[in-house]
């Protein structure tokens, strides 16, 4: 068993799950239970330490972005002066940005478009179990993210019945393409050719793009447009445009390289009624 342990300051379980870009979590003794790939960590904290338990100390120290400062990138939202970032940052400084599975962030935000957060966990949670590999970890059965080959050879019948909808096309189609070209060649563009390339992928448009750039690969420099953001531009911002592009392209000259961690303290700060 590794246990991490990290100053609860910059590590909120809480506020790093729940804020959209992870949905394979859940409530486990005093924390949460959280998979990624077909690894599982319990994280926990008293309030003043973060704990993470799990039998791959290397991976999850990488998943929660450990590495890095994030008093830094707090200090930075701050310095910008836009009252919501400014309090977004203070309240939440214990969220994180996730360094998750990419395979797994495409088909998991695919399902995510024009969806609910509760409804999009039970359809992965469904395809998880029938798809997936069983595992276990502290004595809890759980199952791993099923491979491409094996979401590619499950039909278009199979993710009707999961409950996909109209997506059910998009997963098995994109499923058999990256099992026929893999990913390798995304993984070397930059973030603006890899949002180009993702909208490519039959059921990702710009949206679920910056959300597959920024929480699959890592891209910082991505901002994803939603609702809530369109809320934040317009009352927070005082912007007047309506076109998502447009507002993605604001917000991206707005906070350049910073622009992932930005999204993240306002998104989470406008659901929490900063």
């Amino acid at each position: 068993m590794d246990i991490i342990t990290y100053d609860a300051k910059y590590f909120n379980p809480l506020h790093t799950l729940d804020c959209g870009q992870i949905f394979r979590f859940e409530p486990f003794g005093e924390g949460f239970f959280v998979c990624s790939g077909d690894k599982a960590c319990y994280v926990h904290s008293d309030g003043k330490t973060t704990f993470v338990e799990s039998q791959d100390g290397e991976y999850f120290y990488n998943f929660f972005d450990l590495a890095r400062d994030y008093s830094e990138i707090v200090k930075r939202a701050q310095g910008y002066n836009v009252p919501l970032l400014t309090r977004s940052a203070a309240a939440c400084s214990g969220l994180r940005l996730l360094n998750q599975q990419k395979e797994e962030m495409i088909f998991s935000f695919i399902i995510s478009q024009n969806n609910n957060i509760p409804r999009i966990k039970g359809i992965i949670s469904k395809i998880c179990a029938e798809l997936g590999e069983k595992r276990e970890f502290l004595g809890k059965e759980y199952s791993a993210f099923p491979s491409c080959a094996a979401l590619a050879s499950a039909g278009v019948e199979f993710f009707r019945r999961a409950g996909c909808g109209y997506r059910d096309a998009y997963i098995d189609e994109t499923a058999k393409r990256i099992c026929a070209e893999g990913i390798e060649n995304l993984e070397k563009l930059n973030t603006y050719e890899l949002k180009k390339a993702l909208t490519g992928y039959k059921g990702i448009g710009g949206k679920v793009a910056d959300c597959i750039a920024l929480f699959g690969f890592s891209r910082r420099d991505s901002f994803p447009v939603d609702t809530w953001i369109e809320k934040i531009y317009r009352e927070d911002f005082g912007g007047t445009l309506t076109d998502r592009n447009k507002i993605c392209s604001f917000f991206l000259e707005t906070f350049g390289e910073n622009s992932g961690y930005m999204q993240q303290y306002l998104f989470y700060g406008k659901r929490l009624n900063l």
